[in-house]
């Protein structure tokens, strides 16, 4: 499975939005695609994984990242994700605690 994304602008914060697998091969598009927009100056992101159907700890730790950069800049990290599946990584991590995570990107914004 290979890995999509896509950016939109939405009330100010950017939305990334990533479809099919993140794992320790396609991982790294995204890790880029965060810091690129970190780069050009986005702070406040919107990662949308509604589309996402695999996460492993290598993804997990590109959201870590991109969280980091930002807050590098007084930004902020959004996650949006209703998969049970995905939310339950989330958990089991203690990264819900660590990542807002919404059910919508409105929700974030």
């Amino acid at each position: 499975m290979d890995l999509s994304l896509s950016t939109s602008e939405l009330s100010g914060a950017t939305v990334v939005a990533v479809g099919g697998e993140i794992d320790v091969y396609t991982a790294p598009r995204l890790r880029d695609k965060l810091t690129e927009l970190v780069d050009g100056g986005a702070y406040r992101l919107v990662v949308d994984l509604e589309a996402v159907d695999f996460l492993d700890s290598t993804g997990l730790g590109v959201l870590v990242g991109g969280l980091k950069k930002v807050r590098a800049h007084d930004g902020s990290l959004k996650i949006v994700c209703t998969n049970e599946r995905l939310l339950k990584i989330f958990r089991i991590t203690g990264l819900s605690k660590v990542f807002d995570i919404v059910p919508t990107p409105a929700a974030a914004v």
